[in-house]
């Protein structure tokens, strides 16, 4: 079964995660796992219109601002980073999974939601399960609360999609199906994918450690002062 590219799903639930107050940032400590099962820590930084997420163990950070029209993608081991306009660092990747999947779009499938009845505290969030089904196929599990405010992640969520939308509709139009019809049952602290593996359990993709409301400064979304600017050499025609 073809999954969402790997590239767009990681910046819409990075986005999807957002939970902020009016004027507060927000800090998400986070473990994912990727297609090959390797599992990471990772943490989200977000206020108003700019996001950051920090994977510790890789060495680098994104830092994302839709107000700026600006990407900066920072290598702490080699202490540079490349800043560029997120439009164009778009359509350049769009570029890309054109070239790696030529001729190859997702089948839109008929998506539904249901509650399991389950229940469980995890990680000091009280949560339920909600089941998502493709064609009537099992292909997600989120493991939600409703004790987190979710109006602002709304807002973030619709400007991303309006964004996205410009290069990559076809591939994020299922997610967002998803996402839309979840937003009743409120925020996913545990995530599992049952399109990764052929047994009944699935495999914990997502789970949130820890959420803190905190004022976030202007140089958390700046590169780190003294890194060296890399500017990307144009690919030859």
């Amino acid at each position: 079964m073809k999954k969402r590219p790997v590239i767009v799903c990681v910046f819409l639930s990075a986005l999807i995660l957002i939970a902020q107050r009016s004027n507060a940032g927000v800090v998400i400590e986070e473990k994912v796992r990727d297609r090959e099962g390797k599992a990471s820590q990772v943490v989200l930084s977000c206020a108003g219109d700019r996001l950051r997420t920090d994977a510790s163990a890789e060495g680098l950070t994104t830092i994302i601002d839709l107000k700026d029209d600006r990407i900066v993608l920072i290598d702490h081991r080699s202490h540079s980073y490349v800043e560029t306009a997120l439009s164009q660092w778009e359509k350049e990747i769009s570029k890309q999974l054109k070239q790696e999947n030529p001729g190859v779009r997702p089948t839109a499938r008929a998506i539904t939601v249901r509650q399991s009845g389950e229940r469980a505290t995890i990680n000091g969030f009280k949560t339920r399960k909600i089941q998502v089904l493709a064609d009537g196929e099992l292909i997600e599990e989120h493991w939600m609360t409703r004790n987190i405010d979710m109006r602002e992640a709304d807002r973030m969520m619709d400007k991303a999609n309006q964004i996205f939308s410009r290069e990559f509709r076809s591939e994020i139009r299922e997610g967002q199906e998803i996402q839309n019809k979840l937003k009743p049952y409120g925020f996913s602290i545990l995530v599992k994918d049952h399109t990764l593996t052929s047994g009944l359990k699935g495999i914990d993709v997502l789970e949130i450690k820890k959420i803190a409301h905190k004022e976030l400064k202007d140089e958390v979304f700046l590169p780190p002062a003294g890194y060296e600017r890399v500017v990307p050499r144009p690919e030859k025609k």
